[in-house]
């Protein structure tokens, strides 16, 4: 398949987006902190990455230990955030104030020792020069799904999937290290890829939380609409409608690979990884016959582990 390195409509917002932390933004200053206190923080982030989501636990695992670890602090601190937006039994008001907590604490460069994801990830923002800027409009953008439950367009939604995933690629592409400025459009293109195939995934789960994240523009292009998705039958137009879905994304995915030769070497297997294990779910929404409403498409440990072989000789020929 042939790969077009010109910016998609909706990616130019998003170039600037991204460029901005790189010139605004300070790193953080290294931490005073206890060594044993930071092993301890640290593997309190092992054990949230390990049980919220096995696939990044597995992909983390095959950088060295301290990019590991690292990785590991990253994905901690992106799940807490997700976790206060979407605390149960809570008000928005509530919400918000916990959230805006939260802001403070994961940017503060020496943060209390009882706050171990705080800890570990101003070590981790210190250690690798991770603009602040970046973690900030994570924050902002899981932010959204406080009070922003529906998106017009794709556009929109590119959007929010630079917030809460893009921002996430590019954090991580200075604790792996990169060549320069040139890996940046790639890791736009490959968070843009992760969040829609989530947001494919989890249709009906979202639905029953109140937020619909596909495109309404597009789904009426297709001849549905929300009271499609409420009953949650699966009809031609609805497999017609993911199949565009899933060939815009797997389009993502071919564009962002070939950035994946602008990371340093010893991290490339990981992020090839992560990316094609992440691919695979659509894989399975396939074989389900397109149906998101009843059941999660997965990918098993045993369908994991298969998979490495060829990810690893892909890793190594991009």
């Amino acid at each position: 398949m042939s790969v077009s390195l010109q910016p998609h409509p909706w990616e130019t917002t998003l170039l600037d987006w991204a460029y901005a932390p790189l010139a605004a933004s300070p790193c953080a200053r290294m931490l005073k902190a206890d060594a044993q206190v930071l092993r301890a923080a640290y593997a309190v982030c092992d054990d949230i990455t390990r049980e919220s989501s096995r696939t990044f636990f597995l992909a983390s695992g095959l950088l060295p230990p301290d990019k590991r670890h690292a990785a590991r602090a990253l994905y901690a601190f992106c799940r807490v955030t997700d976790n206060l937006v979407d605390a149960p039994d809570t008000s928005v008001a509530e919400r918000q104030a916990a959230l805006d907590r939260w802001r403070a604490l994961a940017l503060d460069h020496n943060p209390p020792h009882d706050a171990p994801v705080a800890l570990a990830w101003a070590d981790t923002r210190a250690r690798f020069h991770i603009p602040a800027g970046y973690a900030e409009q994570l924050i902002d953008g899981v932010a959204q799904d406080l009070d922003k439950t529906r998106y017009d367009s794709f556009e929109e939604l590119a959007a929010y999937a630079y917030g809460v995933a893009s921002t996430v690629g590019l954090m991580a592409m200075h604790i792996i290290g990169f060549t320069g400025e040139q890996a940046i459009p790639y890791a736009i293109k490959l968070g843009v890829a992760l969040q829609v195939t989530n947001i494919l995934r989890d249709v009906g789960e979202d639905w029953a939380n109140g937020r619909l994240y596909l495109p309404l523009e597009e789904l009426q292009a297709f001849g549905l609409s929300e009271a499609n998705i409420a009953s949650g039958r699966v009809c031609n137009r609805w497999r017609a409608f993911i199949r565009s879905q899933i060939a815009r994304t797997n389009a993502l995915y071919e564009e962002a690979l070939p950035g994946i030769a602008h990371l340093n070497p010893d991290g490339r297997f990981a992020i090839t990884a992560a990316a094609q294990l992440y691919r695979a779910i659509m894989d399975d929404i396939e074989r389900r016959d397109y149906d998101v409403f009843r059941g999660r498409a997965r990918i098993g440990a045993l369908g994991k582990l298969s998979r490495l072989p060829g990810i690893w000789w892909r890793s190594k020929s991009l």
